[in-house]
C-alpha cells in the first residue's frame, strides 16, 4: 500500500503521517510531502520506519504529475497543503500565494493523482465547513455548482482577477478570501467525482472532501480565540482516520464530510 499526504512536515498534516504509520503495515509506504527539503527531511527522520520523506510543491502541476507517474498507483491521498494566511496584512496582497497552493494545488492532486488511485483507495482534500456554497452571495455560487473542474479553475481565476482590479468587492466576493477559496476546493472535488461516481461506488473507492473541525495549528491560532481549546492535531487525525479507513458510505462518495456526517453542499437552509 502507498499513502501520500502533502503539506505534511506540521500541524493535521504531519499527525495523518503519524497515525497512518500506526495503523498501516512495516511494508507499507507512507509519503510524507512538502515544499521545505530540510522540514520534509526532519518531520521524516523524526518518524521513521515506512515513512518517506519527499519534496513536493504542489503549485508546481509538473512536479505532482511527475511524482504521479513516478510512482504509478497510490491507496491512500490526503490533499492538505496550505498557503500562508494571515489577519495581519491586507487579504488582497496574500491571495495569489494562497490560492495557488489550497486551490492551484487542488486542483494539481485531483488530475494527477486521481487517475492513479487504485480501486478501493481514497482520495481526501483536507477542506473546511466553511467551503459549503451558502458562504458565498446567491449570484456567485452557479460559478461553482454542477461545474467541470475546468469550470472551477475559470471560477478561480475570475476572483483573483476581481481581487486584483478592485471590482470583487462590488462583485459580492467576500472579503475573506478563506471563503471562496475552501467554496473552490469542495466544488472541484464534486467535479470529478461526479464523473467517477458510479466506477468508485462500485469499487468501494471514496473521494471527498474533509473538514476536520476546529484545530489548534499554525494556520488556526491567528484566526480563532480560545484555540487551546480546539482539538489538537493528533486528535484531528485520529479522527479522520477512523472515518477514510472504514467501509465506503455510497452517501459520503463526492461529499464534504466532518465528524463522519455529511454537510449538505447548499447549506443548513437549501438541500437541492
Amino acid at each position: 500500500m502507498i499513502a501520500l499526504v502533502t503539506g505534511a512536515n506540521q500541524g493535521i498534516g504531519f499527525a495523518l503521517i503519524e497515525e497512518l504509520a500506526a495503523r498501516l503495515g512495516e511494508n507499507d509506504r507512507i509519503l510524507l510531502t512538502g515544499r521545505d527539503r530540510t522540514r520534509v527531511t526532519d518531520a521524516a527522520t523524526k518518524l521513521g520506519g515506512q515513512v518517506e520523506g519527499r519534496v513536493l510543491d504542489v503549485t508546481d502541476a509538473s512536479a505532482v504529475a511527475k511524482l504521479a507517474a513516478e510512482l504509478g498507483a497510490v491507496d491512500i491521498v490526503f490533499s492538505n497543503a496550505i498557503g500562508p494566511l494571515t489577519p495581519d496584512r491586507p487579504q488582497s496582497e496574500q491571495a495569489d500565494t494562497f490560492v495557488a497552493v489550497a486551490n492551484g494545488g487542488t486542483h494539481a492532486m485531483l488530475r494527477s493523482f486521481l487517475p492513479i488511485l487504485r480501486p478501493g483507495g481514497r482520495f481526501i482534500v483536507v477542506a473546511s465547513s466553511l467551503g459549503t456554497l451558502d458562504h458565498l452571495d446567491a449570484p456567485l455560487r452557479p460559478l461553482f455548482d454542477r461545474v467541470s473542474l475546468d469550470q472551477v479553475e475559470s471560477a478561480v481565476d475570475q476572483w483573483l482577477s476581481a481581487i486584483h482590479d478592485g471590482t470583487a468587492e462590488a462583485s459580492g466576493w467576500p472579503e475573506w478570501i478563506n471563503l471562496p477559496s475552501k467554496v473552490a476546493q469542495v466544488a472541484a472535488v464534486r467535479a470529478v467525482a461526479a464523473q467517477r461516481r458510479p466506477q468508485d461506488i462500485a469499487d468501494g473507492t471514496l473521494v471527498a472532501a474533509m473538514c476536520p473541525g476546529l484545530v489548534n495549528t499554525r494556520a488556526s491560532r491567528p484566526w480563532f480565540e480560545r484555540v487551546e481549546e480546539a482539538q489538537t492535531p493528533a486528535e484531528a487525525a485520529g479522527k479522520m482516520l477512523d472515518f477514510v479507513l472504514a467501509d465506503l458510505d455510497p452517501a459520503a462518495y463526492g461529499e464534504l464530510i466532518r465528524f463522519g456526517q455529511v454537510l449538505p453542499w447548499h447549506g443548513k437552509d437549501n438541500n437541492e
